[in-house]
């Protein structure tokens, strides 16, 4: 780890500068080609980012996870300069810049009057008020107090969003709903791996089991070959999971999603050299075996639960 302090500086030099150009203190991304991407978050078609009245965000566009992101990235590298390279004045400087983002984002995008985070801040700083699957990525970044955790996993798990087979990456009562949309309305695998980890990071167990079961469910609806997305039809609604004609097949981060739902559920983490199990298995998933599990050069390992 101490040689990859070179290349950590070096990202860590972007986000406070070149990602943010306007000095705002909000990583924001702009196109400066005709022919480049309007959106360039992970949700990158042109429409991603909308107004719960349909009405598409102007840039530069501040989404509200990459926020959590880079928040994210401080309080890592933090402990990285604290514990492995013996540099307690960088990872000071970098929490009390973790602490005075989180505490700055609190302010500038949560919409009071919804209670949920907005999707992004415009090229006006206005919030940009649809109700998205984003908000979920706050959690599993850590940039949200308790309180407001709770409200996030209630909204998130209501029938506008979750389906019965994951997240909706929209909320069906926003104005630019649609289940068949590619990023407002369906449901993609990791999006929703990633939210159930956030649930579990803020102790909402009996929920991420139950979204991790789902990703599960739903790779063996696809004969475990998950698609990059799939329609946000309701489960009770089709039986199956809806394909979306275009999505490739296989995809690489749709293809981790299992195996990030597995560790949520099982509560599997590395901490100081050992491997951790604290499982939650919601009513459905059976008897879990994992087997062949490496923990750093020892041999691998087998659990069953």
């Amino acid at each position: 780890m101490r040689t990859l302090r070179p290349a950590a500086m070096k990202a860590l030099d972007w986000i406070e500068r070149h990602g943010d150009p306007d000095g705002d203190g909000y990583l924001e991304y702009q196109t400066r080609s005709t022919e480049g991407l309007v959106n360039q978050c992970w949700k990158d078609s042109w429409n991603s980012i909308l107004f719960t009245d349909g009405t598409v965000a102007k840039g530069p566009i501040a989404t509200c996870e990459i926020q959590g992101y880079a928040y994210d990235a401080r309080i890592r590298t933090a402990r990285l300069a604290r514990e492995i390279w013996d540099d307690a004045s960088l990872a000071d400087r970098l929490e009390h810049e973790a602490a005075t983002l989180r505490e700055r984002f609190n302010r500038d995008y949560w919409i009071d009057a919804c209670g949920y985070y907005a999707i992004a801040l415009d090229g006006e700083k206005r919030q940009v008020d649809a109700m998205s699957s984003n908000v979920g990525h706050l959690l599993w970044s850590g940039i949200v107090p308790n309180d407001r955790a709770t409200l996030l996993v209630k909204r998130l798990m209501s029938p506008e969003m979750f389906t019965g087979w994951g997240i909706r990456t929209m909320s069906a009562r926003d104005a630019g709903y649609n289940p068949i949309e590619y990023h407002n309305g369906t449901i993609w695998p990791h999006d929703t791996a990633f939210i159930a980890e956030g649930m579990r990071r803020y102790g909402h167990r009996e929920q991420a089991s139950h979204l991790a079961l789902m990703v599960i469910q739903a790779a063996e609806a696809f004969e475990y070959r998950l698609p990059e997305v799939f329609a946000g039809f309701p489960r009770e609604e089709t039986g199956a999971p809806v394909d979306y004609p275009t999505a490739s097949r296989p995809q690489a981060w749709a293809a981790g999603a299992p195996l990030l739902a597995l560790r949520t559920a099982l509560g599997l983490d590395a901490v100081d050299g050992k491997l951790r199990i604290d499982p939650h298995l919601s009513e459905g998933w059976g008897q879990v075996r994992l087997e062949n599990i490496p923990i750093g050069m020892r041999e691998p390992a087998a659990l069953s639960r």
